[in-house]
C-alpha cells in the first residue's frame, strides 16, 4: 500500500499513514458537473408575482360604438386616469403577460449514487497534482499531496497560530494569492448584500472540532469542515475538480470507511 507521511504542526515528519483506496478512484467530472447544479438549486429562493396583481382595479371594456379601441378602461370621471386602459397587459400598470409563478419546479432532483460518486470523484481529484495545478493552486512548496497534518491543529484556537502552521507547510503563497483576489463584483450585485468576490482557498477537514473552526474564518479564502459534513460545494466549488485539502490525521483515517 502506497504511504503519505504525517506532518505535525511544525512542519516535520512524525511518521506515516496508507493512502485510503478511495484515491484510486477516476474523477468524473461530468457527475461533478450534474452534482454541482444540483447543489445549487437547493439554496435558491422561489420567486413567484402576485396573481391580482394589475388586476386590482374598475377596468372594463366599453364595446364598439365608442370610435374608440375596445380595451378595458377604468370607470370614473374627473381624476386624472379615469377611462385610461387598464388591467390589459399592454397598459401602463396592467397585469404581466406571462408572470413567473411560485408552483415552478427550479430544485433538481439528484441519483443518490450520481451525489455519492461525485464526492468519490472530488476527493481522489484532490489527492492529484495535476487536478490542484488546473484549479490554479500553488503547491510548489507543499511537502507531499494528499497533505495530512497532526490532530493537535483541531485544538487551535486563535488565527494567528492556526496561518502560523499553515506557512510552516508551505502554503504562504498560497494564502496570499487567495487574499490579493478579493475583489469588488461588477454590476448591481454589489449593492444587493454581495459587494466583494474572492476565490477560494484551501479546505481543512477536521474530525473534531475543538475551536479551530472558528479559529480560520478571518482567513480568506481558507474553509474548515467535519468529515461526515463533506459536500461537493465544499470539495469541488464552482464545479471545478481539484481543491487542495488538507487532512487530519483522524478525518484521513476515516476515508477508509467512506469509500
Amino acid at each position: 500500500m502506497e504511504k503519505v507521511n504525517i506532518y505535525n504542526l511544525d512542519g516535520q515528519s512524525k511518521g506515516s499513514i496508507e493512502v485510503p483506496s478511495i484515491f484510486k478512484f477516476k474523477p468524473r467530472l461530468d457527475l461533478v458537473q450534474i452534482a454541482s447544479e444540483a447543489f445549487i438549486t437547493k439554496n435558491k429562493q422561489k420567486q413567484g408575482r402576485d396573481k391580482r396583481a394589475g388586476l386590482r382595479n374598475t377596468a372594463e371594456g366599453w364595446g364598439t360604438g365608442h370610435a374608440m379601441s375596445r380595451a378595458p378602461r377604468i370607470k370614473g370621471s374627473g381624476f386624472q386616469t379615469a377611462r385610461n386602459v387598464g388591467r390589459v397587459p399592454f397598459a401602463k400598470g396592467g397585469r404581466i403577460a406571462h408572470p413567473i409563478k411560485n408552483e415552478r419546479k427550479i430544485i433538481k432532483k439528484l441519483n443518490s449514487k450520481v451525489k455519492k460518486l461525485s464526492i468519490y470523484s472530488a476527493i481522489s481529484a484532490s489527492g492529484q497534482t495535476k487536478w490542484l495545478e488546473n484549479r490554479g493552486h500553488i503547491i510548489s512548496d507543499v511537502p507531499q499531496i494528499p497533505l495530512v497534518i497532526d490532530d493537535k491543529v483541531q485544538t487551535i484556537k486563535k488565527t494567528k497560530d492556526i496561518f502560523l502552521v499553515l506557512c510552516e507547510l508551505g502554503l504562504k503563497k498560497e494564502l496570499l494569492k487567495t487574499k490579493k483576489a478579493k475583489k469588488v463584483r461588477a454590476g448591481k450585485g454589489k449593492r444587493r448584500g454581495r459587494k466583494y468576490k474572492s476565490s477560494k482557498g484551501p479546505l481543512l477537514v477536521i474530525k473534531e472540532d475543538y475551536g479551530i473552526i472558528k479559529a480560520i474564518k478571518n482567513i480568506p479564502g481558507l474553509d474548515a469542515a467535519k468529515i461526515e459534513n463533506l459536500s461537493i460545494d465544499l470539495l469541488a466549488p464552482g464545479a471545478m475538480l481539484g481543491r487542495f485539502v488538507i487532512w487530519t490525521q483522524s478525518a484521513f483515517n476515516e476515508l477508509n470507511n467512506y469509500f
